[in-house]
């Protein structure tokens, strides 16, 4: 039986392939500038948490969040960062947290949480503090902002 069909890429022949890039914009930025950007933002994150503002922090980390191929490393900057952010953070502080942040906030955040729970053991938080995270932004974003996060192609 004649197996050779099913290693051709068939995707050659067709002209409405999508590719990864078409999807959305990646990011302009130089990837050493977006790496320095993200370790900037860090050490800003750690003063306004000294200060006692989570709200402030998160937005910190949230805003401006890398996407694209080629800011792996600022990616798990921003992670690590986040996840320093989360695993500092009271049970019971969490939904006036989550009610503080805009909507595209909460979806970038939705993002982070779904990273870090693809990625055990990774980073200080274990994941009961990011299902803990997550049970409480569901409550309070409901369900639409876990389909938002899985319909949108831009990965944290």
């Amino acid at each position: 039986m004649e197996t050779a069909f099913r290693k051709i890429d068939i995707d050659v022949y067709d002209e409405d392939v999508i590719l990864e890039e078409e999807l959305y914009n990646a990011e302009p930025r130089d990837p050493a500038q977006v790496l320095s950007e993200t370790k900037a933002k860090a050490t800003h994150v750690r003063s306004v948490l000294a200060k006692g503002d989570v709200p402030g922090a998160l937005n910190i980390v949230l805003g401006g969040a890398p996407y694209g191929p080629n800011v792996e490393e600022a990616k798990n900057a921003n992670l690590q960062t986040l996840l320093s952010i989360l695993g500092s953070t009271k049970a019971t502080e969490i939904p006036g947290i989550i009610r503080a942040l805009s909507q595209d906030a909460q979806d970038t955040l939705m993002k982070y949480l779904y990273k870090g729970m693809a990625m055990p053991g990774w980073g200080d938080v274990s994941g009961s503090v990011l299902l803990g995270w997550h049970e409480k932004l569901t409550e309070i974003a409901g369900t639409g902002c876990i389909v938002r996060v899985m319909t949108d192609r831009r990965a944290v």
